[in-house]
Order: structure tokens, then sequence, then C-alpha cells
């Protein structure tokens, strides 16, 4: 049997894997045939699309439009090479939370998948005994998949500022070639933070820095050696934190916990199918809304290897009810004061307290910022779904587009598109996490294509009518007369 009828590379290495992943890419005629007709202003090339981010979302997003025939594109990461994404910078999980088998930026190609970059180099038997992934592995995996697909991410560049120019986009940047460039669509794939930054209680203010972080922070765990350390939240940032400072050799680790208990059921686990993911967006907003603000009630709990990481320790403790309602600075320590009345003295102190989505924390959409119509603008909810944080989020377009506020006030958001969390109340769980990433992309990549096409529409028509590429040259047939009828070949004169 030859290898391409084998489903399984096990073993045989990646130099073999990317031998399929190159031939199933031609199978499947990828990249698809260039149509967008190129544009220019003044001698200055225009991108068609700019990608901002070169994580997971911004990888996968690349590949759905290049497949789709869109190849004038950029893909911007202000990170250095091998570092995008969370994976090796706040994030501090030993392994993902997802199932090993999900197929995650893989767009349907079973060569791209995890689960073959993983059996071509350790075998079948080295598959079955894994648990979860290891969260550096999954780093060295999306590191693979960009260096197979030949994705050219520019890293160190950061787009500072985007306004509108014309038709187009002016995108300034730091750290490339240029200044500045021009395209007509942007997609902001920048992960959990795309648009927001971490949430930092009010409670905070005036404190030293010096005696706290959020768990998004570079954090030097050395350093809490010996020492007492709180930690606000009980979510998966916060348990994942907690175990770094007791594995390096903090006195005591307190998870300081707002609820009267200890969330145990991923909620959005039990709905989690093709149909949520395809018909969650159509859904009345009073759905939407209603999914939403239950999964952000409920919590997602810390998963069950990170929560007994903590756990193992003697020195670990979890207080439940106990909701912050004043931290202060005491010089060389901090004094947590709770709702309860009790309170703790601590060395330092952890933010497990998640991120905010806001767009108006984007500094790169200057003053149009405030112009992005939020889900609180649209949506009144009953009293007992009243949500401030879920109210912050983005209300978008069904292409993942940004909708204004105030019709005419900023036209040039429609050209850029939220393929980060942001999009989560609107469109669901389709711009950030593994599940549906691939199915994301593919909207995306439709949705671009539609518009690009749309505003091409004379082009286009132009093109269609100019084709003159012929099929046949006259050499296939030949004319001949039609014989009488044998009824009417006495009436011919």
């Amino acid at each position: 049997m030859t290898d391409h009828a084998s489903p399984r590379l096990d073993g045989q290495g990646l130099a073999a894997l990317e031998t399929r992943l190159t031939e199933d890419l031609a199978f499947l005629c990828q990249p698809g045939k260039s149509w967008v007709p190129p544009r220019e202003v003044d001698g200055e090339p225009v991108q068609d699309v700019v990608i901002i981010g070169g994580g997971m979302c911004g990888l996968v997003a690349w590949l759905a439009l290049r497949a789709g025939g869109m190849t004038n594109l950029r893909i911007l990461d202000r990170s250095p090479a091998g570092r995008e994404g969370p994976w090796l910078n706040y994030a501090r999980m030993v392994t993902l939370r997802s199932p090993k088998t999900l197929t995650g930026p893989a767009f349907g190609i079973g060569a791209l998948t995890f689960q073959a970059w993983f059996r071509a180099q350790f075998g079948a038997e080295a598959w079955d005994k894994l648990d979860k992934i290891p969260r550096p592995q999954w780093m060295d995996y999306l590191r693979w998949y960009r260096r197979a697909l030949n994705v050219p991410v520019e890293n160190g560049v950061s787009v500072d500022r985007v306004e509108p120019e014309g038709d187009y986009l002016r995108l300034h940047l730091s750290g490339a070639p240029e200044a500045s460039i021009l395209t007509r669509k942007l997609v902001s794939a920048t992960g959990r933070d795309g648009t927001g930054k971490p949430n930092i209680p009010g409670f905070m203010a005036g404190v030293s820095s010096k005696l706290w972080a959020h768990s998004a922070d570079d954090i030097d765990f050395a350093a809490l050696k010996g020492r007492k350390v709180a930690v606000i939240g009980v979510g998966a940032s916060a348990v994942d934190n907690s175990a770094e400072a007791l594995e390096h050799g903090a006195a005591e680790v307190r998870h300081l916990i707002r609820r009267p208990e200890m969330p145990t059921i991923n909620k959005m686990m039990g709905i989690g199918s093709f149909g949520f993911t395809a018909g969650y967006a159509d859904l009345p907003d009073e759905w939407r809304w209603r999914f939403m603000n239950y999964s952000f009630a409920t919590q997602t709990p810390p998963p069950h290897g990170s929560t007994l990481r903590v756990s193992r320790h003697p020195n670990a403790h979890f207080h439940f009810g106990k909701a912050t309602t004043r931290v202060e600075d005491l010089g060389d320590r901090l004094r947590l004061h709770f709702a309860d009345g009790s309170s703790y003295t601590a060395d330092f102190l952890i933010l497990g307290t998640g991120f905010v989505t806001d767009p108006m924390m984007r500094v790169e959409f200057g003053q149009a910022a405030g112009q992005i119509q939020l889900w609180g603008d649209v949506y009144t909810p009953p009293e007992a779904e009243r949500n401030a944080d879920l109210a912050r989020f983005p209300y978008l377009n069904p292409d993942f587009t940004f909708r204004e506020k105030a019709p005419g006030a900023a036209p040039w958001l429609s050209n850029v598109y939220c393929f980060n969390y942001g999009a989560t109340a609107s469109l669901g769980k389709v711009s950030g996490d593994i599940p549906g990433v691939s199915e994301g992309a593919a909207w995306l990549a439709r949705a671009l294509a539609a518009k690009l096409y749309a505003e091409d529409v004379a082009t286009h028509w132009q093109i269609l009518q100019d084709y003159a590429v012929p099929e046949l040259t006259g050499e296939e047939w030949q004319a001949s007369d039609l014989p009488a009828d044998e009824k009417t070949k006495g009436l011919v004169a």
C-alpha cells in the first residue's frame, strides 16, 4: 500500500508530514486563484487585507483568505517570532483545557492538525497515552504550522494608529520598513484582549505596582519565594498563577473568591456543536444575550489538573465569600478588606480578574473607538439579566465588522473586522477558542471576499466582457446545409 492510501504517518517525521501537507494543499487547489484587482494611490500600493496578529487566529485567517484567492495580504505581530499569542507569555497552565482531538486551526486539512503533527513525530502509542496537550507543545505546533505553510508574519511590527484616508485605511506602524501602509480591509486577530485590556478593579487605585500584578503581566515568581501571596479570583488564570507562586516557594497562597462556592461545571461544553457554531449569530438579540450572560454568570471553572496543581500544596488555601472592597497600601505589604468585614495582609497580590472588553481601550482607533456600537447601545435585557461587562462588547455586523453608534460618524469602521474575543457576544466562540476557529476563519474569508468583489464589480464586469480566450478554434466542427424534408421537396422553388 502506498503512503497516500494510508491515513497515518505515525512516527515517520515532520518531513513526511510536510510532503503530505504540500500534496493535500495542491489537491485542494490552495492557495486559490488570485482574483482581486490590484490598487494603488499615487504610486503607493494598497493591500487588500492586513491582519493584525500572528497567533492562532491570525494564522488560520491568513490560510482561509489565501484559500479563497485573496493573496495581496500582510500579517503583522508585535511579538518576537515564535512568541505570538499568550502561550509563552502570560499563559501559565501546564496543559490546554481543550480535548487533544479538536482540529483547531487546521481548516479542514487533516495533515495540518495537532494530532497529525504529534503522531508524525512520536507515533500512535504516544498519542494514545497523551491526556491533554502541554501548553509549550501547543506553541511548538503553531510554530510548525507557520513554517509548514510559509506564513509571512512580520514580527516586531506594531499598528499604532488607524485612520481613514479616502476609501482606504492608513495604518501607522512601528518596527516596519514603512512608517505607514494603506489597506482596503483590516482584520484584528488580536486574541483575548483584542477589544479591551486586563481587568484592573477600581480598588487597586493608588496601590504601588511593586505590590501587585495582573495574571497577564510578566511576573517574577522567583521573587515570591518565602512570601505570603494573595490571589483574587478562581478562574483558570488565577489558579495557574497561584500554582506558579507555590512552585517557586511562596510561603502561602490564599485564593480570595467572591463567590460562595467553587464553580464546577463548564456550561458551554454542554451545548458545543456545529449547530451552535453556525446558528448562534442568527438568533435574536435576547437569545444571544441570554446564552452569553448565563455563561458569564455561571463562570467557567478552572481545569481539573490546574486546580489539583494548587491544592496539592499544604500551604494553598481557598477562601469563598471574600468579595474584595478595598486594598490598603502599607508600604512594603498590603491589606485586603472584604465585604464581610474581615481582612488579610499579604506581601504580594495577583489579580486573576480576567480581561474587560471595551473598545475604548484600543488606542489605535483613537477617538473613533467611542463610535463603535456596543451591545449596551442596542439591547436592554431584563433586570435579572443585567451585565455591565457583556454590555461593553461590540455589537458587530454578521460579517465581523464594527457598526457605528451614529450613522456617518465613522463609516470606515465597516472595513475593520473583529476576529478576536470581542466578537463572542455577537457571533459566538468562533474567533478565539480552539473548537470553532476554523469555522470562524471560513466565515471571515467568505465575508471579505463578498465585500471585495462587490466593491470591484465594475472591474469584474469589464473583465467578463474583455475575456477572449477561445475554447474552440473552429477546427472542431464543419458547417453543412440542412437537407430538405421529403414532404417539402416539391414545394421548394
